[in-house]
C-alpha cells in the first residue's frame, strides 16, 4: 500500500526530544503532527522573510516618496497661509478699489494663472524651496 508520507530519520538533542515526547503524550497529539506543524510554520516564516526582502525596498521607496510629498504639501500650505495673511494685512488699510484697479487686478490674475498653467504643462511646476531663485516670465 502506497502512503502519502515519506519517512525521515534524524537526531534531536536530548532536551528537545524530551519536550517533544511530553507534548506527544497529550491526548490526540503525535510526534509526527507536532514536527509537521513546527516545520510548516518555520518554512512559512522563511517565505515571509523572502517577501520582506523582495518588496521591502519598494515599500520603503514609496514611503519616502509619500513623506516628501507630505513635506511639500505642508510647505505649500505654510506659504499660502503666510501669503494670504500678508495680503490681508497689506490691503487692510487701503481705500476701496475703483473700476480701473479692479481691471488691472483681473488682468494680473489672468497672467498669473496663465503662467501657472504653462509651468504645470511643461512639468516645471515643482516646488522650489528656500535658496532657489524665482524665474521671471513675461516680464511679470
Amino acid at each position: 500500500m502506497k502512503t502519502l508520507k515519506t519517512r525521515h530519520q534524524f537526531y534531536l538533542p536530548d532536551d528537545l526530544s524530551e519536550t517533544l515526547a511530553a507534548l506527544a503524550a497529550k491526548p490526540g497529539a503525535s510526534k509526527t503532527a507536532i514536527l509537521t506543524d513546527a516545520l510548516r510554520a518555520w518554512l512559512e516564516r522563511k517565505a515571509g522573510h523572502e517577501l520582506d526582502e523582495r518588496f521591502g525596498p519598494r515599500l520603503d521607496r514609496q514611503q519616502r516618496i509619500a513623506q516628501r510629498s507630505e513635506a511639500t504639501l505642508n510647505a505649500m500650505a505654510e506659504m499660502l497661509d503666510l501669503f494670504v495673511a500678508h495680503q490681508l494685512t497689506l490691503v487692510a488699510h487701503q481705500p476701496p478699489f475703483d473700476e480701473e484697479t479692479g481691471r488691472l487686478g483681473l488682468q494680473r490674475y489672468r497672467r498669473f494663472m496663465d503662467q501657472v498653467a504653462r509651468r504645470l504643462a511643461s512639468n516645471r511646476g515643482a516646488l522650489r524651496l528656500a535658496g532657489s531663485t524665482a524665474v521671471k516670465e513675461d516680464g511679470a
